[in-house]
């Protein structure tokens, strides 16, 4: 127990210090990971909100320019595509 707390308390003081965030993948990143996660899983519904929440991020004026804008919708539209093909299994096999 004292030991959870003194972590928790190291993390409040970081906090409180202005601790820089930890870095890794950006926030759309871990968006389309759970997206496709929720693909992989058949859960169309959670797949389309989180589609929805990417394609707002994508899409709204960049604070800085974005070098790597064109990639991002590609990506974004690939994403559509998947759960699209995904609803309507029976697309695939109409060519």
């Amino acid at each position: 127990m004292a030991e959870d707390d003194d972590r928790t308390e190291g993390m409040e003081e970081a906090a409180r210090a202005g601790a820089a965030p930890r870095q890794g993948r950006r926030l759309s990143d871990k968006i389309l990971v759970a997206f496709h996660q929720a693909c992989d899983q058949a859960d169309f519904e959670v797949a389309e909100q989180l589609l929805r929440v990417l394609e707002m991020m994508l899409t709204r004026r960049p604070v800085s320019p974005d070098i790597n804008r064109r990639r991002n919708i590609e990506t974004l539209v690939a994403a559509h595509e998947r759960l699209w093909h995904l609803r309507h299994p029976e697309a695939d096999g109409e060519q």
